[in-house]
């Protein structure tokens, strides 16, 4: 039996399936457009596109004949006071469709959706069943966890500001990229023949990166290559992500590691890193619905 999971996040609508029986998955999604030079959109606007775009997306889905479950993101973290009303979108088509095929409705916050996407796609889906440590970085989230059986997380570290996706974007509109940055910083930064420096200090398993974009400012002010300023952005953000990283072990000793979010497709923070931890494929490391599926699949198995 197959299930189906739906995401509205900020900047993607998506849905997916999985069937848990062949570990086969699928996934229909299209990104939400952003005007050159903005960065971001708001949650009005957000939601308006999302309801647009949900019977395109689903169209894109070979639909079975039945589904075992039916999930959704309906907020971002599962903590008291999440909330954004993007979710809405996806969660109203989710507990409707839901209904009209008599399956079961599940809902999961968009994190958690984030980590199980990556477990299924870098090959570790035992890590559903124990405890490890886990990265989200994107655009609204730079949090290191600590997750328990049941795919429960608990916040341990991260930014204690300024996001990474964040930060990227900022630098890569200052640049002149479009947005979302990320792809297109990245690959900037791989022509850069001129290294900079600077470092952020880290307080425990926690950093600040709101100073960096001043230093980027700066340097582009002072006449630094844009090629340099895009190369130290990721080199900054992959310093923080693996000094904590490191930290954590030592106090987490033994525990996997599992790294989520668009952040973590960054080529140059990967290679770094596979050598501490797991990667979702770059795919499957964007916003996507895939980990909503997995979670409605196996929702009898979690607590």
């Amino acid at each position: 039996m197959t299930a189906l999971g739906i995401d509205t996040s900020n900047y993607t609508t998506s849905a997916a399936l999985y069937d848990a029986a062949s570990d086969k998955a699928s996934c229909s999604a299209k990104a939400l457009p952003v005007k050159d030079g903005g960065l971001g959109l708001r949650q009005s606007d957000a939601l308006f596109h999302h309801v647009r775009h949900l019977p395109e997306v689903m169209a894109g889905l070979d639909l079975p004949d039945t589904l075992s479950a039916v999930g959704a993101s309906v907020r971002p973290r599962d903590a008291d006071g999440s909330y954004m009303p993007c979710f809405m979108a996806g969660e109203s088509a989710a507990r409707m469709l839901a209904d009209a095929v008599r399956a079961p409705f599940y809902a999961f916050s968009h994190q958690r959706g984030h980590l199980a996407a990556a477990a299924w796609s870098s090959g570790h889906m035992e890590l559903m069943g124990r405890e490890f440590l886990a990265w989200h970085v994107s655009g609204g989230t730079t949090e290191l966890l600590r997750v328990i059986p049941g795919f429960h997380a608990r916040l341990i570290g991260g930014t204690s500001d300024l996001c990474a996706g964040q930060l990227i974007d900022r630098v890569g509109v200052m640049l002149g990229l479009p947005f979302p940055a990320g792809p297109a910083l990245e690959e900037l930064a791989l022509k850069s023949v001129k290294p900079l420096s600077a470092q952020v200090r880290l307080d425990g398993l926690r950093f600040s990166l709101s100073g960096m974009q001043n230093k980027a400012t700066a340097f582009l002010e002072a006449g630094e290559p844009p090629e340099s300023v895009a190369r130290l952005t990721i080199d900054v953000i992959l310093d923080c992500v693996a000094r904590a990283t490191e930290a954590a072990l030592r106090e987490y000793p033994g525990l996997p590691v599992l790294c989520a979010g668009g952040v973590m497709s960054n080529g140059i923070i990967r290679r770094a890193l596979e050598p501490m931890a797991y990667f979702a494929r770059p795919e499957f490391s964007r916003d996507n619905a895939l980990g909503t599926a997995i979670l409605a699949a196996n929702a009898d198995n979690l607590c």
